[in-house]
């Protein structure tokens, strides 16, 4: 049985559920948080996927295979595959930001924090730009529906000033397997 362990509120763990759904994989989502990530799985955080020929502990390669496995390929285009990737770096900095400043630690204190900060708006008014005229029923636009639905849950960012990008995430919204995850719920 395939087991994907995870948070109900990580958008990195919300992108991998709402794929195995959408290819049919059955599995169990198993529930576990920081110190117990940090006991199961060498990079110390969610998701990770175990059950496959191989133990995933990446969001990518767990989408990688769950996509292989329904027989379809993974972002083939570069286009998606670097609008992918800037989500994941705007995601990555929108994370480590709400995480710090929980700790204590702000923009306006480190450096560091502030040209992430800097990072997450340029991402961004870039991402609203590209998105503009493609469709975004893919993986690239997948992830940035679940990054910006759980930037919201978090309330860390607007997604309103970028009108394309708004759009995106409403049309993931009408997606059932989306709408069942939402962090909110919890399940």
């Amino acid at each position: 049985m395939i087991q994907l362990f995870g948070s109900y509120t990580s958008p990195y763990v919300r992108h991998c559920r709402v794929a195995l759904a959408q290819q049919g994989i059955e599995f169990e989502f198993v529930e576990i948080d920081y110190a117990a990530s940090a006991a199961a799985s060498p990079t110390r955080r969610v998701p990770f996927l175990s059950g496959a020929e191989t133990p995933l502990t990446d969001s990518s390669s767990i989408l990688r295979w769950t996509r292989e496995q329904g027989g379809d390929h993974f972002l083939p285009e570069l286009a998606a595959y670097d609008r992918y990737l800037m989500v994941d770096t705007a995601l990555d900095a929108t994370v480590n930001l709400f995480l710090l400043e929980r700790d204590g630690l702000t923009p306006e204190q480190v450096p560091y924090l502030a040209r992430q900060r800097d990072r997450i708006g340029s991402s961004l008014v870039e991402l609203n730009r590209r998105f503009e005229r493609v469709d975004p029923s893919g993986d690239d636009g997948l992830r940035l529906a679940c990054f910006l639905s759980w930037a919201r849950f978090r309330e860390r960012i607007d997604p309103k000033p970028h009108a394309v990008l708004s759009r995106v995430v409403a049309a993931w919204e009408s997606d059932p397997a989306f709408s069942a995850t939402h962090p909110a719920l919890g399940n």
